[in-house]
């Protein structure tokens, strides 16, 4: 419907008028590209839509529009003498266009990979490698000889030292002095590790065949082999997943059950802890995600718990999630994760985004499904504070942005060779989670919104979407509520930098928590001595707190308080008596902590008080961790008290760090 004039002037009806024929063109021109039935959505986002769903991803070199994956095979040998990874691939495609023009050339992506061969249907074929485009890589660009609608290409390669997608380790970097080697494919490493349509809108079937004279573990389910060679290890993925969520492992690892499809797998000195860490709460959070959404079709869900450098919480590699060893807390108090990774095998996984420009589809349905597991579970109550830390960390993420101008917008735009992981941060997690958490609330609470969450993964089930798709989606299960629909601010919420609107949040396991940061930050400033301070606080007051009310803690103290009557003045610094002892009343359930989330938000409180003797301390704990969510902000803490520590502990331990946690360090450093 198109507006009529008033006297609020002319020329606003025509520049209305111009922005509803926009969004009519590109409905009309939508609709000649995907006849999908859909209501129009909000103007303002409606001019903002692509001509065509999914969305093309531009993160790719690849030409793969003009082709359909039938089935992928990887053929691979492991060599830790050479700490490299080679063999072949084996693509089984489809064209989609008869057009030689189109058809007539196979561009695939690679990243510092030797090529050695490449052949189409058994007969060798002409290659050209480009030159190298940061940071996107080289493309490799196949001519393709055959006539046939379907047909197989086979390319042979090694990965190099500049590989981006593997970490080695040799046999004195790790604890149980045998080498190792992991994979990190996200978000375009899959091309540094093998030649590939390395987009997350390509999914595929998988059959691996892996050589390595150490176990091997596999993003698939292993099959049984007449090969007795036990050096040869063959697995097989029946769900079609992107080439991002590969996933490879080869080292000294053991095994043991944790639940009735789970397995663990580690190193032998860390196994007996994380069978005691995961045991039967992993079978619960499958079963609760299945009351949620519908059953888990991936068969098996095993967790490997990788070596120390590993630099995520955990990756979602089908069958197999890859964990970083700070999950062992030696308390189940970190094991949530694990909720996270086992709701990505439905969000991410089974229903994934179309490019890195629409990650929050991944990652804020993930944080979404992951809260609701942990609710069904430990109370309504409880999945409110996790969203509290989650606002809070949130808040840390873009308020440390270089650009949040571009990079804290839900929606990304990586359209000019920006690379994906410049733009990693809290946003698409915890910005999505709460945007999904509003709707849940604005479309009548948990009853009326799941139904839609079981519709939605159906629909996309095997699938790659864009934004829109979402929305229109979204639109077309509630025609009823389209005004309510209306009412949400998508403008806000999908493409405005900064926080989003702040949900109403269950505060009950938070109050506490918050009494105790204000009576510290008001007491820092009337108080001068220990024993003082010893009359007024004992261990009892945190006695039941549980780690992640630990966490709050401490970051409602680094930010002065929660009162809004607090003095945004207020200096830990000033007030070292105050700083040292609350770590000396609370030494049982802080300083000894094992909980790596707890060590890390005391670092952060003790450079904040500026304890100068403490600095040497995280120092050397950044030398135990990998794992970005510590690493990175750990050296942003220490160098702004102590740069010439910070780039002295960055020089010794950097060659330990993966590839990414290193380039991205340098660059936190200006190195």
């Amino acid at each position: 419907m198109f507006l009529t004039p008033t006297f609020t002037g002319y020329s606003k009806f025509i520049q209305q008028s111009s922005l509803q024929l926009r969004g009519l063109f590109t409905v009309i021109s939508r609709s000649i590209h995907t006849p999908v039935s859909y209501n129009m959505l909000p103007l303002s986002i409606e001019q903002r839509r692509p001509t065509c769903s999914p969305e093309y991803d531009q993160s790719t070199l690849s030409n793969y529009k003009y082709f359909t994956v039938l089935h992928t095979d990887l053929n691979l040998s492991v060599s830790f003498d050479k700490s490299a990874i080679s063999g072949s691939v084996t693509f089984q495609l489809k064209k989609l266009y008869e057009d030689k023009k189109k058809t007539g050339e196979l561009h695939l992506d690679t990243s510092y990979l030797n090529i050695l061969d490449v052949q189409i249907d058994g007969s060798k074929t002409d290659f050209e490698i480009e030159q190298r485009k940061e940071p996107l890589g080289s493309r490799l660009v196949i001519k393709n000889s055959s006539c046939n609608d379907k047909f197989n290409l086979i390319i042979q390669f090694c990965t190099t030292d500049k590989c981006t997608a593997l970490q080695w380790l040799n046999s004195k970097q790790t604890k149980g002095g045998k080498p190792y080697v992991f994979s990190q494919l996200e978000a375009i490493h899959a091309r540094s590790l093998f030649p590939c349509f390395d987009t997350p809108s390509v999914k595929s079937t998988f059959t691996a065949s892996i050589e390595s004279p150490l176990p091997v573990v596999f993003s698939g389910i292993r099959t049984k082999s007449s090969n007795k060679n036990t050096s040869i290890y063959n697995f097989e993925q029946k769900v079609p997943i992107p080439a991002y969520l590969i996933g490879i492992a080869s080292g000294d690892l053991t095994s043991a059950p944790i639940g009735p499809r789970s397995t663990v797998y580690a190193e032998p000195f860390r196994l007996k802890d994380c069978q005691w860490e995961f045991e039967n709460d992993v079978e619960k959070f499958i079963q609760t995600a299945e009351k949620i959404i519908f059953d888990y079709e991936w068969g098996t869900y095993d967790i490997l718990i990788n070596v120390d450098s590993y630099p995520y919480g955990g990756m979602e590699s089908p069958n197999m999630t890859f964990a970083t060893p700070t999950l062992i807390a030696h308390d189940k108090s970190n094991i949530d994760v694990i909720a996270h990774e086992l709701a990505h095998s439905w969000s991410g996984n089974l229903v994934t985004n179309c490019s890195w420009n629409h990650f929050w589809l991944n990652e804020g349905w993930t944080v979404y499904l992951e809260r609701r597991i942990i609710g069904a579970i430990h109370g309504e109550p409880t999945r409110h504070f996790s969203a509290l830390i989650g606002w809070s960390d949130l808040q840390n993420s873009i308020a440390s942005m270089k650009d949040p101008e571009r990079f804290s917008t839900l929606v990304q735009n990586l359209n000019d060779n920006t690379d994906p992981d410049d733009a990693f941060s809290s946003v698409p997690y915890e910005k999505g989670f709460n945007l999904l958490f509003h709707l849940e609330t604005v479309l009548g609470g948990k009853a009326e919104f799941d139904p839609f969450i079981r519709s939605y993964f159906r629909k996309f089930a095997k699938k790659s979407l864009d934004t829109f798709q979402f929305l229109d989606t979204l639109y077309e299960f509630y025609p009823e509520k389209k005004e309510i629909l209306d009412s949400v601010d998508w403008e806000t919420w999908l493409y405005k930098p900064g926080m989003p609107p702040r949900p109403h949040f269950i505060t009950a396991l938070a109050d506490n928590v918050y009494q105790l940061a204000d009576k510290w930050v008001e007491m820092a400033q009337n108080l001068n001595t220990t024993e003082e301070f010893r009359s007024e606080f004992n261990s009892v007051d945190v006695k039941d707190f549980n780690s992640n009310q630990l966490v709050l803690f401490l970051e409602t103290l680094t930010q002065n308080g929660h009162s809004s009557k607090k003095p945004r003045s207020f200096d830990w610094a000033e007030f070292p008596v105050a700083s040292k002892a609350l770590l000396d009343i609370y030494q049982d359930k802080i300083v000894e902590s094992q909980n790596a989330e707890v060590v890390f938000k005391m670092f952060k409180f003790l450079i904040f008080a500026k304890l100068q003797e403490t600095y040497k301390h995280l120092a050397d704990w950044l030398g135990t961790v990998g794992r970005m969510k510590f690493v990175r902000p750990g050296y942003r803490l220490l160098n702004s008290v102590d740069r010439q520590l910070a780039v002295a502990t960055f020089e010794k331990y950097k060659d330990a760090y993966h590839p990414i946690c290193k380039a991205l360090v340098k660059q936190d450093l200006g190195l």
